[in-house]
């Protein structure tokens, strides 16, 4: 039933045809953008190019109308970004056949963003994240799980962000951020049924992680990852409504992500 009503709310504000009835609790929120913009300022992994872009020759035409049309260029894995289940899995889903619901739905914020001041390279444990379920009397079901660790703060600061602001393969040690714990990937892959997990940092892994668990599993449970989405600050812990739809890349391990977030009419 959520998931239909879901959609509804969608479908409905995209065509302003819904009733506040229709919409149920998101018919009077306001949406709030937890997309980084792309520029030449966008981080990416140390061993990848950042994001290009080539001016094209914009202006008024002799005919007498304004044209713009410019070109980019980009890494699959960068800036706010989707992690496809293909990126650690042979058989899992490319970026164009990931199921729609999975891309939006509630989301639900863990905050974390004491323990990670506290460590740089925290990882988020299941204790956590049955410290948020005792604490809302539910469980982490058909949800999109959204991780708040206060890095998204860091953003502008590519070193504090990073752990570095060097780049290259040997960049790759000395990364220091926060993440997921493979243990905590496990449960959730076998103990709950999420939509997609995203987290305001370079990667679902942490910093330091060299075999990449909690990616290898949540990819191989057809998991969606979200990653650098901005500022989770302004969302409630439940009752947001997250549309997050990345460019539609045939055979794709991932790429660029716009993720919005709708909040409840009590948070408006």
């Amino acid at each position: 039933m959520m998931r239909v009503v879901a959609v509804a709310i969608v479908i409905g504000l995209a065509c302003g045809a819904a009733s506040a009835e229709d919409a149920g609790p998101w018919s009077r929120g306001r949406w709030i953008d937890l997309t980084h913009p792309f520029d030449e300022q966008t981080i990416y992994w140390p061993t990848e190019k950042g994001f290009r872009f080539e001016q094209g020759s914009n202006g008024p035409t002799p005919k007498g109308y304004y044209y713009a049309a410019n070109r980019f260029a980009s890494a699959e894995h960068g800036g706010t970004h989707l992690d496809a289940p293909r990126h650690f899995s042979a058989a899992g889903q490319t970026a164009d056949a990931i199921p729609l619901d999975h891309l939006l739905g509630e989301a639900v914020v863990v905050d974390v963003t004491r323990q990670c001041a506290a460590d740089a390279a925290y990882e988020v444990t299941p204790d956590d994240l049955v410290a948020w379920e005792t604490q809302h009397a539910r469980q982490l079901v058909d949800v999109i799980l959204l991780l708040r660790t206060g890095w998204a703060e860091r953003w502008t600061d590519r070193a504090a962000y990073l752990g570095t602001d060097q780049v290259g393969p040997d960049a790759v040690a000395k990364l220091r951020f926060p993440g997921l714990s493979p243990l905590a990937a496990r449960w959730l892959v076998d103990h709950r049924r999420i939509r997609a997990v995203g987290i305001d940092t370079a990667s679902i892994d942490h910093g330091p992680s060299t075999h990449f668990g909690a990616h290898v599993t949540l990819c191989g449970g057809n998991l969606p990852i979200f990653e650098n989405v901005a500022s989770l600050i302004g969302l409630p812990e439940q009752g947001t409504f997250v549309v997050a739809l990345p460019m539609k890349i045939a055979g794709g391990s991932g790429g660029p992500l716009r993720i919005v977030a709708r909040l409840p009419d009590a948070a408006d």
